[in-house]
């Protein structure tokens, strides 16, 4: 299938960045996420590790609850945290859920407009960021000293462009003479309008910069695994154990960063078994 040409390309991104400078920069991921989340956030006497957990399963409510646990209110020393649990604990049930409704309810008026082809494409994307999610912790915790909580919230947020830009796609629809065409403009832009997202939302700069490098095959540093490695690393790990994909590793040739990993197809497999107990956390907080 013909990818879309340049001048259409250059009119859709065109809209999309002038809307990044937006104050509140909100937009769907999963309804059927953002839902879960509305009944699961009213549960009687809930704890604040399950409270963490809730909001750690939607990108966009995380980075909110993130952005207001920084700000001056409640964070006087400055000090930035990337840790929802501490975030939650920072802001009170009461403010948690408030915030976690008034952006439910913006993602919900949202959703309405968008087509069922875009809305599926956005729930395969919610699942995947949740298993790299996982991966990111279990290969922080296990394998380097990069903070595993970081690890997660990087990669719950490491393809938030990609929604932004699916979102954005289903008001210019006409400029798209296929699905690849569309997918080719994610895969072109997603990173950088990612980057850019996390920067309006006033996300850590280290996870920043991991989701802008981590799918840079030539990104390279000194001295020990730092976030994008670990990112780099889940990634690559979430598409070789899914069956639809076709980025599986070849262990006679694996890329730089799971070598320097030390990791081979057994230990891979164990990763595998980690992060589904991770996963099924994440899904049992939401039912």
């Amino acid at each position: 299938m013909e990818p879309t040409t340049n001048n259409n390309e250059f009119e859709f991104i065109q809209g999309l960045t002038a809307d990044l400078s937006a104050p509140v920069l909100i937009f769907p991921t999963s309804l059927d996420a953002t839902m879960r989340i509305r009944r699961a956030i009213l549960k009687d006497d809930i704890s604040n590790d399950l409270l963490a957990r809730i909001i750690g399963t939607e990108p966009v409510l995380s980075a909110q609850i993130l952005k207001l646990s920084n700000s001056a209110a409640f964070n006087p020393t400055g000090k930035m945290n990337t840790e929802l649990r501490v975030a939650t604990m920072r802001l009170g049930y009461a403010k948690v859920k408030n915030l976690t409704v008034a952006v439910g309810m913006k993602q919900l008026t949202e959703h309405k407009d968008l087509n069922k082809d875009i809305s599926r494409l956005m729930d395969g994307l919610w699942s995947r960021s949740l298993r790299v999610a996982s991966f990111s912790y279990v290969v922080a915790k296990n394998l380097t000293r990069v903070n595993p909580e970081s690890a997660l919230l990087a990669g719950l947020l490491h393809d938030v462009g990609k929604f932004y830009i699916l979102n954005r796609a289903n008001n210019y629809q006409s400029l798209f003479i296929s699905q690849r065409a569309l997918w080719n403009v994610v895969d072109a832009w997603h990173s950088n309008i990612g980057a850019a997202i996390l920067d309006n939302w006033a996300i850590p700069e280290d996870i920043r910069d991991a989701v802008q490098n981590f799918g840079n095959l030539e990104y390279v540093h000194h001295g020990s695994f730092d976030l994008t490695d670990v990112l780099f690393a889940a990634d690559l790990l979430d598409a070789h154990f899914d069956e639809r994909s076709q980025r599986k590793l070849d262990w006679e040739h694996v890329p730089n960063v799971i070598a320097k990993l030390n990791l081979n197809e057994e230990k891979c497999a164990e990763l595998h078994e980690l992060m589904k107990v991770e996963l099924d956390a994440f899904m049992s907080a939401i039912h």
